[in-house]
């Protein structure tokens, strides 16, 4: 009998040890979230979010466009989120110096879709002939007709990873990042300049 009382008195304490270590776990102090990683700004009106302008990129360059969002996250990181882009193909090819045409799109939000051609010259120390298509983040852009206009490169802006090199050129308050993706990807110094027309020239000047 007095056994059986023991017993019965240890279960009892055992269970209010037990209660106690359940409460003072389940009312201690949470600890607050971890903060949010931090994103890129909600667009604007006329302006595309960083995953609209990745799916674009993965539509129109296709099988290659595995690194082509850290190339974007890139871009946005430095000039923010665009309000136009530019889709199509370019044809070039230099050593030292060269030539550089393409054609292609002009994509807006609110202001229509514009054919756009564009040609210039390409100075630095490039290497091999290029047949890439190409995307153009547009920044600041005004109207569809203010991207006919002269665009200087960018000392420094050029970036790369994986198959795809980004370069920048500004004009106007404007700002416009060709990336590029193909077989002799440029990497030089490229500081020439791009001029957009409304129709094909063979004069890049």
């Amino acid at each position: 009998m007095l056994l059986s009382l023991r017993v019965a008195a240890i279960v009892s304490m055992m269970a209010v040890v037990a209660s106690t270590s359940v409460m003072a776990q389940t009312t201690g102090t949470i600890p607050p979230p971890a903060p949010p990683s931090q994103l890129s700004p909600p667009p604007t009106a006329n302006q595309y979010s960083s995953n609209e302008i990745i799916d674009a990129g993965h539509r129109f360059f296709g099988g290659v466009s595995r690194d082509l969002a850290g190339i974007i996250e890139k871009a946005v990181s430095q000039w923010g989120l665009p309000n136009g882009y530019i889709l199509g193909e370019e044809a070039s090819g230099a050593f030292i110096g060269g030539l550089r045409y393409g054609d292609g799109t002009l994509y807006t939000r609110n202001a229509g879709d514009v054919r756009v051609f564009w040609e210039g010259p390409s100075f630095g120390f490039d290497f091999g002939a290029d047949g890439a298509r190409t995307m153009m983040l547009v920044y600041s852009l005004p109207q569809t007709g203010a991207i006919f206009n002269r665009f200087g490169g960018i000392n420094g802006s050029a970036y790369l990873v994986g198959g795809f090199g980004m370069t920048a050129l500004t004009g106007n308050n404007m700002v416009v990042v060709p990336i590029r993706s193909g077989i002799g990807l440029r990497l030089g110094a490229n500081l020439g300049w791009l001029k957009f027309t409304d129709s094909p020239t063979w004069n890049p000047f």
